[in-house]
């Protein structure tokens, strides 16, 4: 498809430029700020559990809305239409879950000085291959969540510049600088960093609709281009695609709810208060963001018909395009729904890298390969550890091997199963470490087969069939040999809850 290009050479350098420059000052000035406490885990990781009601709403509206939101959901609103709808209740769903179990583990975390979600498994169940399971499923998932935004990355700034600036050089521009200022300010700089990026976002998206509203039509538009050549798109889901719909609003609700650098913004909250006031704007942001970027993949039907599956890949781009070649108010709007975009998709990635460091540095190496390591030896090997996942995902990165959805999708399928021991342990003192292990591990088996054959039984996902048959070993097996008096004693001292 022949355009001219609206963000070329010197204006997406520009902003690529000014956005790396206030993230790096946002690092520099963390760490002079704290230079004295960087060696503390609680400081690196948590922020000093310090983080106040509007840097947490903001770290965890970034961190919940990023790339995919942005890059991914239009998209898949353009090829699926009304059917991907799902995507506003299940963040509404998300926030259920948070609710349900949010502030009784905050309270945990406050009281025991946990860390990590794997820290409060490994509190909870004292079971070494229970913890390493969890850390294991716990990284994958963080894994797969990086990569999708490092190709978030490069497919932001290839289509908003029009190829101006390759794919593979956006993914290594903003990876340095993301890293660079990670290292230097821990979570501090990646929440303020967030807080900034939040804002960039919201601007960003909602500049993009008005914008298409004015310039391609409304959704009447594209109900008579879906009506004329997908009618399907506009029927609400039946059968086959109601289930596949039901299933995807129960898996993301809770995969999500549970990822482990949302978990571990849950310790950093100064205050069970503060995170509650957090959660309730949260609570408005699905119809604000989700919804928003919805409607901009339905216009999209109308405004650039026949896009095939790769092509609809960069539709936000074509769409950033064609506005800013309209008027020169768009054009300065669209470069800034540029830097917003990136910072949305940079916003997640710092956050993902923060954890999947975490855990590498204090589950699994402080806790079993060097016990006695002082805290700054951890955090060094975290940061270290978080480097080489960097290079490693990358160079995967650098040909993506699938569409952002397939990649959103592919992460929950196996990270779903730690809700088990991370929820349902907060509140049942019989449930046995052997039962959580066992239920863990064929959940994840089984996830892992069903994916591999493409097989989805009833159109539920793989994910949810491993989660089925998870629970019902946890519960059954807890019921038919329960924890060991010592083992429910200890989870009664822990979580001050008897069943």
């Amino acid at each position: 498809m022949e355009m001219e290009l609206a963000f070329s050479g010197w204006s997406g350098i520009f902003v690529l430029g000014l956005y790396g420059a206030l993230m790096l000052g946002v690092g520099f000035y963390a760490f002079l700020r704290n230079r004295g406490m960087r060696e503390s885990l609680d400081e690196y990781y948590l922020g000093g559990r310090g983080l106040g009601v509007m840097v947490l709403f903001f770290t965890f509206f970034a961190t919940q809305y990023s790339g995919n939101t942005v890059i991914g959901y239009p998209p898949a609103a353009y090829r699926m239409g009304y059917h991907y709808l799902v995507s506003v209740p299940f963040f509404i769903m998300i926030i259920m879950v948070y609710l349900f179990f949010a502030p009784r583990l905050y309270a945990l975390g406050r009281r025991f000085r946990l860390l990590t979600p794997v820290d409060w498994i490994d509190l909870r169940f004292r079971s070494k291959r229970v913890t390493v399971l969890a850390a294991i499923l716990m990284l994958y998932g963080l894994a797969n969540y990086l990569l999708e935004q490092f190709v978030a990355i490069g497919q932001g700034v290839s289509g908003l510049t029009g190829g101006t600036i390759p794919y593979q050089v956006g993914v290594i521009f903003f990876i340095v600088i993301m890293v660079a200022y990670s290292w230097l300010g821990g979570m501090r700089s990646v929440a303020w960093t967030d807080t900034i990026q939040g804002l960039a976002l919201l601007f960003g998206v909602f500049t993009l609709l008005l914008g298409s509203l004015y310039y391609f039509g409304g959704p009447a538009g594209a109900a008579e281009q879906m009506q004329a050549s997908a009618p399907e798109k506009l029927s609400p889901p039946e059968g086959p695609a109601l289930m596949r719909w039901f299933s995807l609003l129960v898996l993301v609700g809770i995969g999500a709810a549970i990822y482990p650098h949302a978990v571990q913004r849950i310790f950093a909250a100064r205050s069970e208060a503060t995170l509650k006031r957090s959660f309730i704007r949260m609570a408005w942001m699905p119809f604000l963001t989700a919804g928003v970027v919805f409607m901009v993949g339905i216009i999209g039907i109308a405004a650039f018909p026949g896009l095939s599956t790769a092509e609809s890949e960069q539709l936000v781009g074509i769409m950033a395009n064609a506005l800013a070649n309209q008027h020169p108010f768009f054009y300065w709007a669209m470069v800034l729904l540029f830097g917003g975009v990136i910072a949305a998709i940079v916003s997640t990635a710092d956050s993902v890298l923060l954890t999947f460091s975490s855990i590498i540095s204090n589950d699994l190496y402080g806790r079993y390969i060097r016990p006695d390591a002082s805290e700054y030896r951890k955090v060094l090997t975290g940061k270290l550890a978080g480097l080489v996942a960097v290079v490693i995902l990358v160079l995967i990165a650098w040909y993506p091997p699938a569409t952002l959805y397939q990649i959103f999708v592919l992460k929950f399928e196996l990270l779903i199963q730690t809700a088990p021991a991370l929820v349902l342990g907060l509140y049942w003192t019989r449930l046995s470490e052997r039962a959580v292990f066992t239920g863990m591990l064929a959940g994840a088996l089984l996830a892992c087969l069903f994916t591999f054959l493409g097989y989805r039984p009833l159109g539920i996902y793989s994910g949810l069939w491993g989660l089925v048959l998870n629970l019902a070993i946890c519960v059954g097996g807890t019921l038919l040999s329960g924890a060991t008096e010592e083992r429910r004693r200890h989870a009664s001292e822990v979580i001050g809850f008897r069943y």
